[in-house]
């Protein structure tokens, strides 16, 4: 049966501080990016996929926008949306979105299916993959560079961008439509996501873990399954098989991993530890952490208060930060 009301994470109160020694540091306060509609084409409510989970099938979507300048073929960026697990609503984050197809690339936003589904991690890299190979499929369509395509994402879709670089080559999570197309992608962006989610609350305050640990929560149903009784906090073969880095290969694609040093959700050692991971076997990988941001641009947590007495613009939505994206999709295209 569907997940519907599995309690959800905890919010920290007390954040360790992580070390960020092999990381670049930076402390977003310049100017917000700005975005211009007019120059992007937008194509919403696009099904790509229609699995069925548990005898019920549901209708996954997708919102794709292209620049207007006429041009040779883009490459692609698959935005995964967050949501805890629970929730996958293609239509946020729209402005940083756009900004980025300003910047000359198709970006695609896409629905999964969550725990509310009745599906769990796999159902939902299943999901990125079908979109993934619907996209390389359809590419004279929406003028996709097919040999170019990147996946990012933030939260729980920081998870699923994770784990669709980190299993390339791999074809245990392509079903569906298109299996003449490849789902690999050449580079990965990671924005607060978690990785191992027996350490999701290693940098916070009891009270946070008691609750991210809790048998039967979203993490623990991500895992394990509706109706489950287990929980996260130990490192059994399902949780680690859930876990980005146990899947690194050589064919793992480039990452960069983002984190906010005051992320009261996903513990900021979370994509550290995951970084290291990905340059001890050699992947080309960068983590930048924002100095005093929280869980990406939502109001809430220590950073948030800390933002109230501050004239600083939303440090996820700077041209500093955003810059760091562009920048790696720039180095990675041909």
């Amino acid at each position: 049966m569907p997940a519907d009301g599995a309690q959800s994470l905890g919010q920290a109160t007390t954040i360790k501080e992580t070390d960020n020694s092999t990381s670049t540091v930076i402390d977003p306060q310049g100017a917000a990016i700005t975005c211009d509609t007019s120059a992007v084409t937008t194509v919403n409510d696009i099904t790509y996929s229609t699995p069925t989970t548990d005898g019920t099938q549901t209708e996954l979507k997708l919102d794709i926008q292209t620049p207007k300048e006429p041009s040779e073929a883009r490459p692609l960026v698959v935005y995964i949306t967050g949501g805890g697990w629970q929730r996958a609503e293609r239509t946020g984050n729209l402005d940083q979105r756009t900004y980025v197809t300003n910047q000359g690339y198709v970006v695609a936003s896409i629905q999964y299916r969550t725990t509310v589904d009745g599906a769990t991690y796999a159902d939902a890299l299943t999901d990125v993959k079908s979109a993934i190979r619907y996209l390389r499929a359809n590419a004279d369509t929406y003028n996709i560079d097919t040999d170019q395509v990147f996946v990012w994402g933030q939260s729980a879709g920081g998870y699923l961008a994770s784990m669709a670089g980190g299993t390339n080559g791999d074809d245990t999570y392509d079903a569906g439509d298109n299996l003449d197309q490849s789902s690999d992608v050449q580079g990965v962006i990671d924005e607060f996501g978690p990785a191992n989610l027996s350490k999701i609350a290693d940098d916070y305050d009891q009270a946070a873990k008691d609750t991210n640990y809790a048998a039967g929560n979203a993490a623990a149903q991500w895992v394990y399954g509706p109706g489950t009784t287990k929980s996260t906090e130990e490192y059994t073969s399902q949780v680690a098989a859930a876990d980005p880095a146990t899947h690194i290969t050589s064919a793992t694609a480039p990452f960069l991993l983002m984190h906010g040093s005051a992320d009261p959700l996903v513990s900021p050692s979370q994509t550290l530890s995951l970084f290291n991971s990905l340059t001890e076997q050699g992947i080309d990988a960068q983590r930048v952490v924002l100095t005093g941001a929280g869980h990406g641009d939502m109001a809430f947590g220590p950073a948030a208060t800390a933002s109230e007495d501050s004239e600083s613009v939303l440090p996820w939505s700077t041209e500093e930060t955003m810059g760091y994206i562009t920048d790696f999709l720039a180095s990675h295209t041909g």
